[in-house]
């Protein structure tokens, strides 16, 4: 059964075959774990994103029309939970994907420029770094965060994360470049030498730097 394409076990499914439902379940529960995870920042919240996305996969697949991929699907409609429980935690007023649109806003000027001291890796150790790095994420704006989760941590393709987001590729990408640029403050304010500031110029917002990669990976918490 390993070999078998999602859409091929959502359509035994269909036909009474539970047990293929348990392979969709071993195949993407772990990503969106990681997913809600980074989303929430509770792995209580992150164990019931997941368990109630699947809960409301089964109980809609027949609306899954295969125009796109099952792990689109089921991602989005994790999303949608995770955002859900973000809301009620919070009380903030109902967001969905489609409102974490923020691309008509111009580009954030840095405004804490410097080196950075060294290499941070050096400089702290492992966990630290990951807390430090997990702390800076989760400053991110939720649509920020989400981007930058799906593309840079869980390593999706563009087209993937644009077809998740249900945007235009161009569009999944002036959102990344946001969150990069948001990173990269929070982080610069880390780990920067303060005896090489700068002071940030009027042509960077035109022409913005991409900022280097950061250490990140996917793992799960």
């Amino acid at each position: 059964m390993h070999d078998v394409a999602d859409n091929a076990l959502v359509a035994q499914v269909r036909a009474g075959e539970y047990q293929a439902f348990e392979e969709l379940v071993s195949r993407h529960e772990r990503r969106l774990y990681a997913l809600a995870w980074h989303l929430t920042h509770n792995h209580h919240d992150a164990e019931d994103v997941v368990q109630n996305a699947f809960l409301s996969a089964m109980e809609h697949l027949a609306d899954f029309r295969a125009e796109s991929a099952f792990s689109t699907w089921i991602t989005r409609i994790a999303i949608n939970h995770a955002l859900k429980l973000l809301r009620t935690k919070r009380q903030h007023s109902a967001v969905t994907l489609e409102q974490l649109d923020d691309d008509g806003e111009p580009l954030p000027l840095p405004e804490y420029i410097a080196k950075w001291r060294d290499d941070p890796v050096l400089n702290v150790e492992r966990n630290e770094l990951r807390a430090i790095l997990d702390e800076a994420i989760e400053r991110l704006t939720p649509g920020q965060r989400l981007v930058f989760v799906l593309r840079d941590i869980q390593g999706l393709s563009g087209k993937e994360t644009a077809d998740i987001l249900n945007v235009t590729e161009n569009s999944m990408k002036v959102r990344l470049l946001r969150a990069r640029l948001a990173l990269r403050e929070t982080l610069t304010r880390r780990f920067g030498d303060p005896a090489s500031r700068q002071a940030p110029h009027d042509h960077e917002r035109e022409h913005p730097a991409t900022p280097p990669a950061l250490p990140v990976k996917e793992e799960t918490p």
